[in-house]
């Protein structure tokens, strides 16, 4: 039943803090926490608000890992290395400026386990936009009707024009349809961004991370053509409502001329 939840991080001490916060307020009893830094200087555990919020977890019975993954081959590789320390039947990966509301692990554990897919996702919604309304982009929503069945999803495709949902404060609209509803709501994606929860047996069956070999240090969409390869195999979801807050904090990853997708076939 445990979840390893698996944190990159990279010169965030102040983000981490706030994620480090998000899962010390869970009510899922059964998760460890593995950070893996690639810091240019101290490690951002190594701050009085992290290392705090660590002894938290740690006096919660959560295991907490922490790791230095240096010299930086890129995300790819750290996400990589980071799946190899896992042993849980599912992993949730989850980026070092996410802040999730209580009981989103639950949420999460709940569907995955129930729909029998390879991977579930909190799209992370950024609350600075929440009055920013978009229903053009809201169009492409579309429920899961049963389990998530296998999808091949390319740039160009039909599929993929639902990377709109994910815009700005887009999960907190689409949210407010289905609050009413008992539990989550499953809905098809594109990929998801920032917090995804794998069947570790599905990721690790079609590669996880290996493709890094493959690609230059400075890349980006590593963890989208992971997600394509999940998905076309396993199938996918997002689920509703998101409890994943983008802290909205500057990107560390500046260079995003190479898409490891363009690259790797998924």
């Amino acid at each position: 039943m445990r979840v390893d939840v698996l944190i990159p991080t990279r010169n965030r001490p102040a983000e981490l803090a706030v994620t480090l916060s998000g899962l010390a307020a869970q009510d899922f009893p059964d998760f460890a926490v593995h950070v893996a830094d690639q810091s240019d200087g101290d490690a951002s555990y190594d701050s009085p608000a992290a290392e705090a919020m660590v002894r938290v977890l740690r006096h919660q019975g959560h295991p907490v890992q922490l790791s230095r993954n240096l010299p930086r081959r890129g995300l790819a590789q750290q996400r990589n290395h980071l799946l190899d320390q896992s042993k849980s039947d599912h992993v949730l990966f989850l980026d070092d400026d996410v802040w999730l509301e209580p009981g989103a692990i639950s949420r999460m554990h709940s569907a995955i386990t129930e729909l029998g897919c390879g991977m579930v996702g909190n799209a992370v919604t950024g609350l600075s936009y929440v009055d920013d309304r978009r229903p053009h982009e809201l169009e492409p929503y579309e429920e899961w009707d049963g389990r998530p069945e296998p999808e091949r999803i390319t740039p160009g495709t039909r599929e993929w024009q639902r990377w709109t949902l994910h815009n700005a404060a887009n999960p907190t609209h689409l949210s407010e349809r289905v609050r009413h509803r008992p539990k989550w709501t499953a809905y098809k994606v594109a990929w998801v961004g920032g917090c995804v929860m794998f069947d570790r047996e599905a990721l690790v069956n079609v590669g996880g991370f290996e493709f890094w070999q493959e690609l230059p240090p400075e890349h980006c969409g590593e963890d989208v053509l992971a997600q394509m390869k999940v998905a076309a195999k396993y199938g996918a979801a997002g689920i509703l409502p998101t409890g994943a807050v983008h802290l909205e904090s500057p990107t560390t990853v500046v260079n995003r001329d190479t898409e490891a997708y363009d690259l790797v076939s998924p």
